[in-house]
C-alpha cells in the first residue's frame, strides 16, 4: 500500500498554485509546507485529505532537474462531477487538455476520467471508477 509519492517540480511557486487549484476542486487541500531551511535540501509542499498529505511537490534541484522525466498520477473520486471539477479548475488554473472528461471503456465500462498535463508536463488523472 502507498503511503505517500511526490514529484520535482521546475517551479514550485507556479506548481504549488496549479495543484491547490486543481486538487482543491477534489477536496485535496495544501495540508504542510517545509523550506528548504528545514528539509535540508529544497522547499516542499504536501497536498491530501485532512490531515494527511499524500502527494509532495518538491522544488527540483541540479541533482534532480524536473524536465528529465515527466510521471503520471491519477487521483481517485467518488463521482463523476468530481472529475468535470477537477478538470475545469486544473485547465483554469494552466494546466493543458490531456484528455477531456469521459468513459474509457478499454480500462472497463464505468471508467470515467479526465487528464491534464501541468505546468511541468506530468500528467495529472482524475478518476471515478462508480456507474452513473
Amino acid at each position: 500500500m502507498i503511503d505517500h509519492t511526490g514529484i520535482t517540480v521546475a517551479d514550485y511557486a507556479k506548481s504549488k498554485a496549479f495543484y491547490t487549484q486543481a486538487l482543491g476542486a477534489i477536496g485535496y487541500l495544501l495540508l504542510l509546507e517545509f523550506p528548504a531551511s528545514v528539509t535540508g535540501n529544497t522547499d516542499v509542499a504536501g497536498f491530501g485529505e485532512p490531515h494527511k498529505p499524500d502527494f509532495w511537490l518538491s522544488n527540483a534541484t541540479a541533482q534532480k532537474p524536473a524536465h528529465q522525466q515527466t510521471m503520471h498520477f491519477a487521483f481517485r473520486v467518488s463521482n463523476r462531477a468530481l472529475v468535470h471539477a477537477f478538470y475545469d479548475a486544473a485547465l483554469k488554473a494552466g494546466g493543458q487538455d490531456n484528455g477531456a472528461p469521459g468513459v474509457r471503456s478499454h480500462y472497463h465500462p464505468n471508467y470515467y476520467s479526465a487528464f491534464v498535463t501541468d505546468p511541468d508536463g506530468h500528467n495529472i488523472e482524475a478518476v471515478c471508477h462508480e456507474s452513473p
